[in-house]
């Protein structure tokens, strides 16, 4: 999984072809660090579909505060440059993410 950050985000997120999962996550975040090998798995799982990225909130505080990120893990779905959906919270499962993936990729303009 790449790793994004100010510097990439608009090249890597907003101009991305694919649908693009931003992993928000934080390294004192307990849930962030538990779902990570699930979420690893699935941007394996959906490669040339949809591009999953992580991106560390600790390192990027004015990208998650323009992204209005209040809290973690949050993952943040983008198509064509635009968020198009987001699920956050320190419950989520390998399957809520999953079934953001799937719901990103179909997603129609």
């Amino acid at each position: 999984m790449m790793e994004v950050n100010k510097t990439n985000f608009e090249a890597e997120v907003l101009q991305a072809d694919l649908p693009v999962i931003v992993d928000v996550w934080g390294p004192s975040c307990q849930p962030c660090l538990e779902l990570m090998p699930d979420v690893e798995a699935l941007s394996e799982e959906y490669e040339g579909r949809v591009k999953v990225v992580k991106l560390n909130s600790a390192q990027n505080r004015r990208l998650c505060i323009s992204y209005r990120v209040m809290g973690l893990p949050a993952f943040l779905a983008f198509k064509n440059g635009k968020e198009v959906k987001r699920i956050s919270g320190g419950d989520l499962t390998r399957q809520d993410v999953e079934n953001l993936i799937k719901e990103t990729e179909f997603v129609q303009f």
